[in-house]
């Protein structure tokens, strides 16, 4: 018992837990996130003209991988880290530790199994591209390391232990992206090589930057592994939970996770299989215009929004454990105060930063991606990033569901907007064109967010008033936010310029002076105190803010 008590005196209040484990996985995905952008440039300038359709090709055989990434994983880690988190709180750490050897058997068996389907069974998932067969071949080897190494994220977040996954997948990400760049450049730029084996290799960078994320996560565990045996020699070692039952309640708690889980990822499979048949329908386009359209909606506008939308999968990662506890407990309370804090801390760092983006949505098109399509590119970022908003709710408020235990209600709930997205998908695009599908997404997840929160309202009073008076803060203050930024971007059109340096500095100069002015204002307010704890004094104190 002394192991437990010191650590729960070391853990301070639930909110301290959630901003400390959300700096830590926002730091993390944040840096990743920008690293898995900022390759663009350097890529797009080596595959010259091919790389609208190298992008396509990327993206589809991205999206076609994340989804069996996701059931080769079957929401393990998340299970993992729920469960872990819900041992932990009985000091029952010696089960814990069984859970987690249990969950990587599971693991290693599922990875295998969907590789050996993805990779013998590429030519039946191309929809009729033959050169997705290659891609799909490359990913394959990724799908035998991930499943492992975010299993072992899982198991330490479970502990409330986010720095290794954060350093992880940064690490990750950065042997990912230097193995993408240097075989771009030496097949594309010193071989003149083909552009579908640049994609090919740039694809399978993702099983080298696995294998170096696996490595830090190994070395974080050998560092700890006599805290881990401490605890579990100050265990209770009250509860006996047999290996049958442990199986059991990892696959009935990751099962879940895999359809909500892999929520954006089926949308953008709607789009990927019904967008250029429904467009053969709307007019008489070529599959290579389609292509072009596709990459500036499906992959380009989402790397980027993708970067503020992971400050909202490190939140959902963080308020898991902490609310399986609190859940464990059985304290509606706690449970009501948390639901509160992860919505005001989700719209704290997701309003301003969607916004942000859509303000300086032409200079950073022309910034990442040059002037291919560029006034249609800019308008579909812009509004791709409000889009984001909706996305990151998303996956935080699935996320609070799985925390409580309500999963399979969760599961019904994005059924009901997955319905809603497919009744839509064709008029809208039809209509609409390269938005249609962007619209359809968003009304889709409305309908599952709205569904879900307000299960959340019934089950535990969410403090909606207490929320909305902070919100208001929140929104004027992005608002003022936006405004400069577009203030800025506007002024910086004068140059008549399109070229990335010249918008790279447009861009930096608007981040800069608009990023300033919120974190002048929420700190001068006193209003990031209130939501993200105390700790903000001293930021204030180093800014000089009184």
């Amino acid at each position: 018992m002394a192991a437990r008590s010191d650590q729960t005196g070391n853990r301070g209040s639930a909110q301290d837990q959630m901003v400390a484990g959300s700096a830590w996985m926002t730091g993390g995905s944040i840096f990743s996130r920008i690293l898995g952008a900022v390759y663009i440039i350097p890529w797009n300038i080596w595959f010259g003209a091919f790389y609208l359709q190298g992008n396509a090709l990327y993206g589809k055989g991205y999206n076609i991988y994340s989804f069996f990434l996701i059931a080769a994983i079957a929401g393990v880690p998340s299970a993992i880290a729920k469960q872990v988190a819900h041992y932990n709180a009985l000091n029952e750490y010696g089960i814990s530790v069984r859970l987690y050897k249990r969950g990587l058997e599971i693991a290693i068996v599922t990875g295998i199994s969907i590789a050996l389907l993805m990779y013998f069974g590429a030519p039946l998932f191309t929809g009729g591209d033959p050169h997705l067969v290659p891609v799909l071949h490359s990913l394959a080897w990724a799908i035998l390391i991930i499943p492992t190494m975010s299993l072992t994220r899982g198991y330490f977040q479970g502990f409330q232990q986010m720095a290794p996954s954060a350093i992880s997948q940064f690490v990750e990400q950065l042997v990912r992206v230097a193995y993408m760049l240097i075989t771009a450049f030496i097949i594309m730029r010193v071989l003149n090589g083909n552009w579908v084996t640049a994609v090919s290799q740039s694809t399978f960078a993702a099983a080298i930057g696995a294998l170096g994320g696996l490595i830090i996560l190994g070395v974080y565990y050998w560092r700890r592994r006599h805290y881990f045996r401490e605890l579990v020699a100050n265990s209770n070692n009250e509860l006996v939970v047999p290996a049958n039952q442990l199986y059991k309640e990892i696959i009935a708690q990751a099962v879940p996770f895999i359809v909500l889980g892999a929520g954006i990822t089926i949308f953008q499979l709607i789009d990927q299989y019904t967008f250029a048949p429904i467009m053969h329908m709307a007019g008489d386009y070529t599959d290579a215009h389609l292509n072009d359209l596709f990459a500036l909606f499906g992959v380009n506008a989402n790397k980027l929004i993708m970067i503020t939308i992971s400050l909202a999968s490190a939140l959902a990662v963080t308020v898991v454990p902490l609310l399986s506890e609190s859940y464990t407990r059985g304290n509606k309370k706690e449970i009501s105060a948390q639901l509160s804090n992860a919505f005001l801390m989700f719209e704290f760092v997701m309003i301003p930063s969607a916004l942000g983006m859509s303000a300086i949505a032409s200079p950073l098109n022309l910034v990442f991606y040059g002037r291919a399509h560029a006034a249609l590119a800019a308008s579909i970022l812009a509004f791709s990033s409000y889009l984001s908003i909706l996305l990151g709710l998303y996956t935080v408020v699935s996320a609070l569901m799985q925390g409580i235990s309500q999963n399979k209600r969760a599961v019904r709930y994005f059924l009901v907007g997955t319905v809603v997205k497919f009744i839509v998908q064709w008029p809208l695009v039809y209509f609409f064109g390269a938005f249609g599908p962007l619209i359809a997404t968003g009304l889709g997840f409305t309908v599952t967010c709205y569904l879900i929160i307000h299960s959340l309202d019934m089950q535990f009073g969410i403090n909606f008033a207490h929320i909305a008076k902070k919100t208001n803060g929140i929104l004027l203050t992005s608002i003022g936010t936006y405004v400069l930024a577009r203030l800025v971007a506007w002024i910086g059109a004068f140059s008549g310029s399109q070229g990335r340096v010249i918008n790279f500095v447009i861009v930096m100069a608007a981040v800069l002076v608009a990023g300033y002015f919120y974190v002048y204002v929420v700190l001068r307010t006193r209003l990031a105190d209130t939501i993200m704890g105390p700790r903000m004094a001293g930021l204030r104190r180093r800014l000089h803010i009184r």
